[in-house]
C-alpha cells in the first residue's frame, strides 16, 4: 500500500497504458463521443427538455458553475460513490461501487471498493487517482462547494490497481458519504493547461455513465446526450436526451405542439400560468440546491466592524428583496429563514422570525460606529460611506437583487455601486480579497449540514503536512466563540441540530448573512413520457433520465 502524494506509482494508479501516457491531454472542448446517427435506419427514441440556458462552466464543485444544467449533466455523466435517495439521504451507487464503509476508527478510515469494470469513456479505469485529484483540489481551491469535509482528510492510499481506495481522516467525519460525488477524470485533467479554472469549462473530456455527449453546442443552446455503448451496466431505454435552450413562451409552444416533452424553467407567476395553460401539461416545483443570500463581508475594510454590518442589515428590507426575487413564482413558497439548511431539506428549522428593516436602529448603529449624517449621506472622518455590491455577471436573480439593495441603501443615505464580474472571477479572486463589501451569491447545499456550517461560517485552520493553506470562506468570517461548536458538529461529537440551535442566533448577531429564498424551478411534463419527475433532492430532474420512457412510440 502506498501514499498517493508525491510521485504516483504507475502500477498503483493506472490500469491501462492509455491512462498513464505522458502525452498532452486532449483539449477540453465538447466533442462527439459516439458515432453520428444518420437519418436512415430505426427511428431514434428521444425526449426533448426545454431549459433557460446551457451556459458553459459545468464543474459541479465550483460555486461559479452552479446551474440546473450543471446539476443535470454531472448527474448523468460523472460517477459518484453515493447518490441521494428519494429522501435526500445518500445511498451507495452499486452501478459504480462494490462497497464503501468505515474500516478503522483510529485513524478514522473509509475504504471504497470500485467495480473493476467501471471505466471512463476513453477506457481509463475509474480509480484512486480520481479520488486523490478531487481531494487535492477541494481543499486548496477558492470558491468550491463545501470544502470542510475534504479538509479533514489526511491521506489517500490505493490497492488492487487503484480499485480499492483508503481515505484516512485526521478526525472522525460522520458526513463522509457526502464526499467524492461527481468524480472527475484525473488522468486527463491533472496536467491540463489552466488547471482548475478550466475544468469542464466548455465540456466533458471523458464521461462515465449511462449517457455520453454527442454534442454540446453552447452558442446554439443545445446539448445532445446519447446512450453510451461503453457503459458497463444496463443500457438506457432512451436513445437520446436533448436539452434545448428556449424562451418561456417558446417552451410553452413546443410543449403544445409535442416538439418538447418537458420544460424546466425559473418561473414567475406569469410563467406558471403560461405553462399550466398548455393542454395536458403537469407542473410541479423543483427546488435547486441553491439559496440566494446577501453576504456582508467582515473581510472588507468598511464592514469589518459588526456595528456597521448591523446598520447595513437594518437598512435592508428583506421582505421586499424576497418579493422582488421570487416574483410570486414557485420560489415564494421556499423562504430561507435559516442560515444553513435550505427550506426544502430535512432538518430545516426557522431561526429568522422578523424583517431586517429598522431605519431608526440602523441610524443609531452607524452613529455608534463613528459615522455622522452630512446632508443626505453618511460620512466618517470626512469620507462618505460607499459600498461595493457584487453579483455574478448575467446571473438572475442575483444581479437584480444587487440593484434593489443599491436602491434600498440609497433611500437610507448610504451610497453604493453594483459590480458584476464573471462568476469565475468573483468566486476565485474578488471574494478572496477585500474589495467587495456585499456579495449577492448562492449558498449551495451539498448534502451535509455540518460541512455546510463549517464551510460557510467556520475559521480555517493550519494546512496539514505543509499543504497549500485552505482559502477562507467567501465572507471572510471567523468567530472563535462559535468555532468549537462548529468543529463538534463536523466531527460528530454533538448533533448538528443542537449546534445549529445554538450558533444560528450568534451568526445572526454577527450580521454576516441575510438569507432570502431557495431558488425553485418549475417542471412541466406531457403525458407522452413517463418517469420524468422532480428527481431526488440535490440530484435534479435529469438524474432519472436512465429510466425515462416515451409512451407515444
Amino acid at each position: 500500500m502506498r501514499r498517493l502524494g508525491g510521485v504516483l506509482a504507475a502500477a498503483v494508479l493506472c490500469g491501462t497504458a492509455a491512462a498513464c501516457t505522458n502525452a498532452p491531454p486532449p483539449p477540453l472542448v465538447p466533442k462527439s463521443e459516439a458515432p453520428v446517427i444518420t437519418t436512415t435506419g430505426p427511428k431514434v427514441t428521444e425526449i426533448v427538455v426545454g431549459v433557460d440556458d446551457v451556459a458553459g462552466g459545468y464543474n459541479p464543485h465550483a460555486l461559479a458553475a452552479q446551474s440546473p444544467i450543471t446539476t443535470a449533466l454531472s448527474s448523468l455523466l460523472l460517477p459518484s460513490p453515493f447518490r441521494p435517495g428519494n429522501d435526500g439521504a445518500p445511498q451507495l451507487d452499486r452501478n459504480l461501487m462494490v462497497s464503501a464503509k468505515v474500516t478503522k476508527a483510529e485513524p478514522f478510515t473509509v475504504t471504497y471498493t470500485i467495480r473493476k469494470d467501471a471505466s471512463w469513456s476513453d477506457s481509463a479505469p475509474i480509480a484512486a487517482e480520481d479520488f486523490y485529484y478531487l481531494w487535492q483540489r477541494m481543499r486548496t481551491e477558492p470558491g468550491v462547494v463545501d470544502p470542510a469535509g475534504y479538509r479533514l482528510v489526511n491521506n489517500i492510499t490505493a490497492r488492487e490497481g487503484g480499485k480499492v481506495v483508503e481515505v484516512a481522516f485526521g478526525k472522525p467525519f460522520p458526513g463522509w458519504r457526502s464526499l467524492f460525488s461527481n468524480l472527475l477524470p484525473a488522468h486527463l485533467l491533472k496536467d491540463a493547461p489552466g488547471t482548475w479554472s478550466n475544468v469542464l469549462s466548455t465540456g466533458f473530456p471523458a464521461t462515465a455513465g449511462p449517457f455520453q455527449v454527442r454534442s454540446l453546442d453552447e452558442p446554439r443552446g443545445e446539448v445532445v446526450l446519447e446512450r453510451s455503448d461503453r457503459y458497463w451496466e444496463t443500457p438506457t431505454t432512451l436513445d437520446r436526451v436533448v436539452i434545448r435552450r428556449a424562451t418561456h413562451s417558446a417552451m410553452a409552444e413546443s410543449l403544445s405542439k409535442g416538439d418538447n416533452q418537458a420544460a424546466l424553467l425559473r418561473a414567475d407567476a406569469a410563467d406558471v400560468n403560461l405553462l399550466q395553460a398548455v393542454k395536458d401539461v403537469t407542473t410541479k416545483p423543483v427546488p435547486r440546491n441553491e439559496v440566494v443570500q446577501v453576504l456582508l463581508r467582515p473581510a472588507s475594510e468598511q464592514l469589518k466592524d459588526v456595528k456597521t454590518r448591523k446598520a447595513i442589515v437594518a437598512a435592508l428590507d428583506r421582505e421586499a428583496l424576497i418579493a422582488y426575487g421570487t416574483q410570486s413564482g414557485p420560489s415564494a413558497s421556499f423562504r430561507a429563514d435559516s442560515y444553513v439548511v435550505p427550506p426544502s431539506r430535512a432538518g430545516y428549522v426557522k431561526t429568522i422570525t422578523a424583517n431586517t428593516l429598522d431605519v431608526a436602529a440602523g441610524e443609531q448603529l452607524l452613529t455608534e460606529a463613528g459615522y455622522a449624517k452630512a446632508g443626505t449621506s453618511w460620512q466618517k472622518a470626512g469620507k462618505a460611506l460607499k459600498l461595493r455590491i457584487a453579483a455574478p455577471e448575467k446571473s438572475e436573480p442575483y444581479v437584480g437583487i444587487a440593484n434593489r439593495i443599491k436602491a434600498q441603501l440609497a433611500e437610507r443615505g448610504i451610497d453604493s455601486e453594483v459590480v458584476t464580474p464573471t462568476a469565475e472571477d468573483l468566486f476565485s479572486k474578488q471574494l478572496t480579497e477585500k474589495d467587495v463589501d456585499i456579495a449577492v451569491v448562492p449558498r449551495v447545499d451539498a448534502g451535509d449540514a455540518a460541512a455546510a456550517l463549517a464551510s460557510e461560517f467556520g475559521c480555517v485552520g493550519e494546512a496539514p503536512d505543509g499543504a497549500t493553506p485552505s482559502p477562507q470562506n467567501i465572507a471572510g468570517f471567523c468567530d472563535p466563540a462559535i468555532q468549537s461548536d462548529i468543529d463538534a458538529a463536523l466531527t460528530g461529537k454533538v448533533l448538528v441540530a443542537d449546534v445549529l440551535a445554538r450558533v444560528e442566533p450568534l451568526i445572526g448577531a454577527q450580521a454576516v448573512s441575510v438569507p432570502l429564498f431557495q431558488v425553485v424551478d418549475l417542471l412541466g411534463v406531457l403525458p407522452t413520457v413517463s418517469g420524468v419527475d422532480a428527481g431526488a433532492p440535490l440530484a435534479g430532474v435529469l438524474s432519472g433520465a436512465p429510466e425515462w420512457r416515451r409512451r407515444d412510440k
